[in-house]
């Protein structure tokens, strides 16, 4: 019996609200320090909501943000996470998907930020039991989903520059 990948794949409300309750750790790829970007205030709204922010970005590596010091890449995590949140642009993401799956651990749930799809990258995910969402943004479904009232700044959070 194979398995069907597609349930991996979350598109509703409830399956984001599992996400959101369940997971408490978020390694942030590509995260940012300039307070206007998204991938700056998503990660700080969510750190002020309770969940513990892991930032990933080479060229912050060892500089603290969020509370935790900026590591270059995934496999240099200090422990595994429940969430990994992708900000960076699509085009990428086949390659984070491999990084992902050469983890010596799996976390529960790849998310690509709003404005962020690869099909391809979130069936490899999928295919290996992890639950994917797409084109979604965590401040705004935490706040409609879980209480929190508004959106993400008023508009979708864009990918980052070719050069982040």
């Amino acid at each position: 019996m194979t398995m069907d990948w597609r349930r991996y794949l979350v598109t509703d409300d409830a399956g984001l609200t599992a996400i959101l309750r369940e997971c408490r750790t978020i390694a942030v790829l590509g995260a940012k320090v300039g307070a206007g970007e998204p991938a700056y205030y998503v990660p700080a709204y969510l750190r002020a909501h309770g969940y513990r922010i892991l930032p990933v970005n080479p060229k912050l590596a060892g500089s603290a943000l969020h509370d935790a010091t900026t590591v270059a890449r995934l496999a240099d995590l200090p422990e595994p996470v429940d969430v990994v949140e992708v900000f960076r642009r699509p085009e990428y993401l086949p390659g984070h998907a491999d990084e992902i799956l050469a983890l010596g651990w799996r976390p529960r749930v790849v998310w690509f930020q709003l404005g962020i799809r690869n099909d391809a990258a979130a069936e490899r995910l999928a295919r290996a039991g992890i639950r994917v969402v797409q084109d979604h943004c965590m401040m705004p479904d935490h706040r409609r989903l879980l209480g929190s009232g508004g959106g993400c700044r008023g508009g979708a959070a864009p990918a980052p520059p070719d050069d982040e």
